[in-house]
């Protein structure tokens, strides 16, 4: 099975310290939902246990191998990353940006056959992508992007995801529609690791919440034990009641 192991990670930039002595773990079938006000440290965790940004300190094990011993096509077969920011070079179609996700399983781009032209299918499929294959991307809405993206991790197979604000700026539709298919990609087996803003939201989808403040994790439980109004006062600084797995934001606390 394909873990996810963050032992004890600090991250340091020049004097400031990002990230302090963080661990956490991911693996199949749990929606972690990575939560914190902005600035918390939670893209420099992700990026740090990927092996994508330097720790000063801790360990990351992937698959029970350290992430630094793997190379990019090794740990991208095990885990599919979607970063904050998502550029896209220049306007392909739908199709082919999807089928950025078998690079890793070496695909010729542009010349998919057997199981990685079935995988990038099975992708377009899940995201209701299908009919807008053939779209170049730069005439897409925000929201068809969004599950662009998504459908290009999911195109890789890997049994782990990790999402850095995948509904940054969409609508409430939208919103549900990208967490929807990351609950069904965990239904069927994955794993995800998902950094959201949107409290509500991340109390109904995930099965765990693992809460940030001043590069420290705080708290890491289910939303039924993690979720409470102190909880928010201290992460936040908010007032706010919660009932059940509801929240009301008062106002500033």
């Amino acid at each position: 099975m394909t873990d996810l192991v963050v032992e004890n990670i600090s991250v340091l930039a020049r004097e400031s310290v990002l990230v302090d002595d963080a661990s956490f773990r991911l693996g199949c079938g749990e929606f972690v939902a990575l939560l914190g006000p902005n600035g918390a440290g939670k893209t420099s965790l992700i990026r740090a246990g990927l092996g994508l940004q330097s720790a000063s300190a801790g360990l990351s094990l992937l698959g029970g191998k350290p992430v630094d011993a793997l190379s990019p096509t090794q740990r991208a077969r095990q885990i599919a990353y979607l970063p904050q920011t998502r550029p896209l070079a220049w306007p392909n179609s739908v199709r082919d940006v999807v089928s950025l996700g078998r690079f890793s399983h070496g695909a010729p781009l542009g010349r998919l056959k057997g199981l990685d032209a079935e995988a990038v299918d099975r992708a377009l499929q899940a995201c209701g992508l299908l009919e807008l294959a053939g779209r170049r991307t730069d005439t897409l809405s925000g929201g068809e992007l969004a599950r662009v993206h998504c459908a290009r991790a999911f195109a890789a197979e890997a049994p782990l995801l990790i999402a850095d604000e995948p509904i940054a700026a969409l609508d409430p539709r939208q919103q549900f529609r990208i967490l929807d298919l990351i609950r069904t990609y965990v239904d069927q087996g994955g794993g995800a690791l998902v950094v959201l803003h949107d409290i509500q939201l991340a109390a109904r989808y995930a099965s765990r919440m693992v809460w940030m403040k001043d590069g420290r994790i705080e708290a890491d439980g289910p939303p039924s034990e993690t979720l409470t109004a102190e909880r928010m006062r201290d992460i936040y600084g908010v007032a706010a009641r919660v009932e059940g797995l509801n929240i009301h934001i008062d106002g500033t606390a």
